[in-house]
C-alpha cells in the first residue's frame, strides 16, 4: 500500500481485530488500509454521538491550548478559520466572545464552500488531522488557504515508539485513520515549505514562509 501522505511504499505495521495498519519508512505516518474507512453517513453518524456541548467547560478546557495561542499572538482583526469545526464549534464560539474574526468550515456539519476561497492569517485544527483519508491534500489545502506569516494550529495525539499500539487507545475510534509521530510532522514541514513546526505536549504549530 503506498502511504497516504507521502506516496512512498508501506509495509505492514500492525493488524488488530482484522484491521491493518501500515507504516511508511519515508514520512514515519501510520495509516490504516482504506478497506478500513468508515462510509461518509457512517462517519457523520460517528460524529454526532460526540458531546461536542459549546458550553462545555471540560470542552472548553480542552481546546484551551489552542484558543489561548490565538489570543496570545492574534488580534481580532487578523482573519482565522476553525478547519474541521465540527457540530459544536468551541473554538470559534470563545473566540468570538472576544470579539475574533473567525469563520467555521465542516465537510460533513458546515460545508461552507466559500470559506475554502479566502485567505487567512492563522487556521485551527483541533483534533481534525488524524480524520484525513487523504493527508497530503488536505495539508495542501491548509498551506494553501494562509497568508505569507500564517499559522497553522493543530492538536491530535502523536504516536511514538514508546507507545503499545496493540493497546493505544486512540486508534480504536474508527474514524482515526492516519496517526502522525513528529518526524511525520517534519516531514510536512519540509514538503510544503512551512518555515517551522513546534511540538508541544498539547500543541502543533506550523508557522509558514
Amino acid at each position: 500500500m503506498l502511504c497516504s501522505l507521502c506516496g512512498s511504499q508501506t509495509t505492514i505495521f500492525s493488524e488488530i481485530h482484522h484491521q491493518k495498519y501500515f507504516n511508511c519508512s519515508e514520512c514515519s505516518g501510520i495509516s490504516l488500509h482504506p478497506e478500513h474507512f468508515l462510509s461518509a453517513d457512517a462517519e457523520k453518524e460517528r460524529y454526532q454521538l460526540h458531546n461536542n456541548d459549546i458550553s462545555d467547560l471540560g470542552y472548553q478546557k480542552f481546546v484551551s491550548p489552542i484558543t489561548l495561542q490565538v489570543l496570545e499572538e492574534h488580534n481580532p482583526d487578523q482573519k482565522g478559520l476553525d478547519f474541521g469545526s465540527g457540530s459544536g464549534p468551541v473554538i470559534t464560539s470563545l473566540l468570538r466572545e472576544k470579539a475574533y474574526n473567525i469563520t467555521t468550515y465542516d465537510p460533513f456539519f458546515d460545508a461552507n464552500k466559500n470559506a475554502l476561497e479566502n485567505r487567512y492569517d492563522y487556521i485551527v485544527c483541533c483534533e481534525v488531522m488524524e480524520h484525513f483519508c487523504k493527508p497530503y491534500k488536505e495539508f495542501k489545502l491548509l498551506h494553501s488557504l494562509l497568508h505569507p506569516q500564517g499559522v497553522l494550529y493543530c492538536k491530535t495525539v502523536l504516536y511514538n515508539h514508546s507507545i503499545d499500539f496493540e493497546s493505544w487507545w486512540y486508534k480504536n475510534d474508527p474514524t482515526h485513520v492516519f496517526f502522525y509521530t513528529a518526524d511525520t510532522l517534519n516531514w510536512i514541514k519540509e514538503k510544503f515549505g512551512f518555515k517551522s513546526v513546534e511540538i508541544t505536549t498539547d500543541l502543533i504549530i506550523f508557522r509558514k514562509q
